[in-house]
């Protein structure tokens, strides 16, 4: 067995040797002629002259190969009470359908289609459908509202909207074709067609000459082939939060992501074709879109897709039925999930009903695993507890324990091990690199490996000025964090203006501008402080024009909901403080940093660039007033 060390020091000193070897694994129309070169901006790219398909590599290919008859895919929701199965023949022929229904609208090579769907079979299989026909799908998650569906439109100008009639949330309907006709009415751009899943829970108004019925649309339809892609073709642009309140269109190549995500699956999740695979994530995220729908279907595994919650679907024991009723090798999701259930089944009466010896290993991302969750989970589970850290930038794990290639001892609090292809490092901010123990900023050596963004849609100088401008030769995560004296990574957080709240990443800099929107408000300040069941909550600290007429609880109120209604419920903006200023350096910029401070530390340092020490005061004593970070339990 290759160990670990072996690997990662060949995938830095050789990566074309590597990569090319793990490239040969798949079933490409026609093997790459140039395994990485730089493109005319400067950037690296991958595997050049290759054509494939991923549509093809998820489905046909396993048919063609005699597993056609193997479960591809098991849909559980326990919001509606149902269950259904599909093989890879009957995927791969449902795909093509759908294919077809599509081009039949128009799309063709290169074009786009946004999907704002509720995890349903349909919203898998219209990703999978944009991907055979070579087209780019721009996936929203269902819970954003119109004003970010809007944006996203505008910026992908999709020829076609896919969406359902509602998503469920535990026992609520939630109608998402006005929240879809809102977003087309405040975007400039005009999708032609809006095709519409109908679900019996809620109908949907289609609009005449735009609007079409899945079922109809579908049954008129063509099977569609696979089309052979560049694979340096955009796959597909999935938006992340920046700090300016725009989000970034994160741009996934074809190639190189089918290289990655079938190489991680058995370097990292250590799974072989017929494994079950559950991520419980939503297609709208990048965890759903690598590891619910491409890694575990190129990788020949049966994915889970869950239309559910970890709680109240209908209890605290929803993941262990799911594991024990469909036999699910591996686990994963997000700490704040397990987080929920520890809070309603502390003592694990849930899970001792049932049997989840099948379970082999449990993995969580998508934001730090506190110590008090990961020791429960070991406690609970007696099995390797897997912590690892990944962004949507790269589309699969930065720093993992490398199962598949050699297990570590785990270390709680840590990511373990940079993966093979990843040459991590810890810089300071003059781009220093600095030793074990120190905390810094963690950046990677270009190239990036396979699989990760090339550009970003549309705006290369942003990509340039976001992640490669800071420390010249590298990209630059904008995590912070140190590596131990025996090489494991502890990743601490963000260094920019970004929060994650239950593993959805935000933007301070955009809830800021709609809470300066109000008309009371003259300016504001959003940091995210800790909460022991998101991770990090959003609270808002404003300073109110003079003259201003307004109690506390109605600002409060009138600034919850223009969050909620602009960005979405998830945003969990509940918090409000009313300060007389906010502290700021001599030139102005506000101190984001000390405020997030201050909710922690009882003593936070004077920063020398400070205008007016006695404004971090004024902070204490709101937060204080508030029962906010460290005032929330001792007054």
């Amino acid at each position: 067995m290759t160990s670990y060390q072996e690997m990662y020091r060949r995938s830095c000193e050789q990566p074309e040797a590597f990569w090319r070897e793990q490239a040969a694994r798949l079933d490409w129309f026609e093997p790459p002629e140039t395994i990485l070169h730089q493109d005319d901006n400067g950037f690296y790219r991958w595997f050049r002259g290759g054509r494939l398909n991923i549509s093809h590599l998820a489905l046909d290919h396993h048919v063609d190969n005699g597993r056609g008859d193997q479960t591809a895919m098991i849909y559980d929701s326990p919001v509606t009470g149902t269950q259904q199965r599909y093989s890879y023949t009957e995927l791969r022929d449902a795909v093509a359908r759908t294919a077809g229904m599509l081009r039949q609208q128009g799309i063709e090579y290169g074009d786009r289609v946004v999907i704002y769907m509720p995890m349903i079979p349909q919203a898998v299989m219209a990703m999978l459908a944009c991907a055979r026909l070579g087209a780019i799908h721009s996936v929203v998650f269902g819970g954003f509202a119109p004003h970010e569906l809007a944006v996203r439109i505008d910026d992908a100008q999709p020829k076609v909207v896919v969406t359902a009639s509602c998503g469920i949330e535990f026992d609520r309907i939630i109608p998402y074709k006005p929240l879809v006709d809102e977003a087309i009415r405040r975007a400039r751009h005009r999708p032609s067609t809006v095709v519409v899943v109908a679900r019996p829970q809620e109908r949907a108004e289609l609009q005449p000459d735009r609007d079409l019925d899945w079922e109809t649309a579908l049954a008129a339809a063509t099977p569609a082939a696979p089309v052979p892609v560049e694979a340096t073709d955009p796959l597909y642009i999935l938006y992340t939060s920046g700090t300016t309140g725009k989000p970034k269109g994160v741009v996934r190549d074809t190639g190189g992501y089918a290289t990655a995500l079938n190489f991680s699956m058995e370097a990292i999740y250590d799974l072989a074709p017929g494994d079950v695979f559950w991520t419980a994530s939503d297609v709208g995220w990048v965890v759903g879109h690598s590891y619910i729908v491409y890694a575990p279907l190129i990788r020949g595994c049966t994915t889970v897709v869950y239309e559910g919650k970890p709680v109240r679907t209908p209890d605290a024991g929803a993941f262990w039925r799911v594991i024990a009723e469909h036999r699910v090798k591996t686990f994963f999701t997000a700490p704040t999930a397990f987080r929920a259930v520890k809070k309603e089944d502390p003592d694990g009466r849930l899970l001792h009903s049932h049997d989840i010896t099948c379970l082999k290993n449990l993995f969580l991302a998508g934001e730090r695993l506190d110590p008090p969750t990961y020791e429960w989970l070991k406690g609970m589970l007696n099995r390797p507890v897997i912590d690892h850290w990944w962004q949507t930038e790269t589309g699969w794990p930065i720093a993992a324990n490398p199962l598949g290639i050699e297990p570590q001892p785990e270390k709680g609090g840590s990511a373990t091990f940079p993966v093979p292809g990843y040459q991590l490092e810890i810089l300071d901010d003059l781009g220093n690199p600095l030793p074990s123990g120190k905390q810094g900023n963690i950046a990677i050596r270009l190239p990036l490996p396979p699989g990760c963004l090339p550009t970003l849609w549309g705006d290369d100088q942003r990509f340039r000025s976001s992640y490669l401008a800071a420390f010249r030769g590298y990209y630059n995560t904008s995590d912070g964090g140190y590596l131990d004296d025996d090489g494991y990574l502890f990743v601490m957080g963000r260094v920019d203006d970004v929060i994650n709240v239950a593993g959805h990443r935000l933007s301070t800099g955009e809830m800021e501008e709609l809470i300066g929107a109000h008309s009371a408000v003259a300016e504001c300040a959003v940091v995210g402080v800790q909460d022991d069941l998101k991770g990090e909550v959003p609270i808002g600290f404003v300073v109110l024009k003079d003259g201003a007429e307004i109690d506390h609880s109605t600002l409060e109120q009138d600034l919850v909901r223009m969050v909620r209604e602009e960005i979405g419920a998830f945003a969990c903006l509940q918090r409000v403080a009313m300060v007389g200023k906010l502290p700021k350096t001599r030139s102005g910029k506000i101190l984001r940093k000390s405020i997030r401070q201050l909710s922690l530390e009882p003593d936070v340092p004077v920063p020398s660039t400070i205008d007016d020490p006695s404004s971090l005061d004024t902070i204490r004593e709101a937060m204080r007033e508030e029962g906010i970070g460290r005032y929330r339990d001792n007054g």
